[in-house]
């Protein structure tokens, strides 16, 4: 590969990091030829985009965007590489699980995801993204909720930051109640009862 080919993959990917905020680091080594197209095929059905590319080539798109933004991600380049690219930013995870069971495998190991701004590490992360949940599903929840008892919102507020929940989602719920909040109607205010005031004794002329 030429030093004007290297540079025309190095533009692309960093294209690629500026117009996702997700993206999955993968291991797709002993992979076939076959899986490789299903593989590729099933993130196409997705709205997934796949990009292969050299690690040195990916480290170097990443560290001219923003070194220390990426910096979590970077130990992470080694062996094969494929890059995952999403809006939402489950979709790999569930394509991953998926084609492991179709395939009776453990390729491919995710290495690392970068979700909003929060790194993953390693393929034990796979579970949990599978779950995260995306902002119309956080605001979703957040409607639903406020239409139920004030210790109803604060109770499920609660759950998500017990469950590890992303900065993303947690900042997601947090401006969707500020919001709800704003615009729900003021509740009557109570009336409360007044005793009149005693009147002042007179002095004595």
């Amino acid at each position: 590969m030429t030093k004007d080919q290297k540079n025309e993959v190095i533009e692309l990917l960093k294209s690629k990091f500026t117009q996702y905020n997700n993206f999955y680091i993968t291991d797709t080594e002993s992979l076939s030829v076959e899986q490789i197209s299903n593989l590729r095929r099933t993130c196409f059905n997705k709205q997934v985009e796949v990009k292969v590319a050299k690690n040195t080539l990916i480290r170097k798109a990443l560290e001219s965007l923003d070194s220390a933004k990426y910096a979590g991600v970077l130990d992470s380049l080694n062996n094969v590489t494929a890059l995952m690219f999403a809006e939402n930013p489950k979709d790999p995870a569930v394509i991953i699980s998926a084609f492991r069971k179709a395939n009776t495998g453990d390729r491919p190991t995710l290495k690392a995801a970068f979700i909003n701004g929060d790194i993953f590490v390693g393929d034990n992360s796979l579970d949990a993204l599978t779950k995260i949940k995306t902002k119309n599903e956080l605001i979703g929840e957040v409607i639903g909720l406020l239409q139920s008892p004030a210790k109803r919102v604060i109770a499920a507020l609660l759950n998500h930051a017990e469950n590890g929940s992303t900065k993303a989602e947690t900042e997601v719920v947090a401006a969707a109640v500020e919001v709800a909040v704003a615009e729900a109607p003021a509740e009557a205010p109570v009336a409360v009862e007044v005793a009149p005031e005693a009147p002042a004794a007179e002095e004595n002329a």
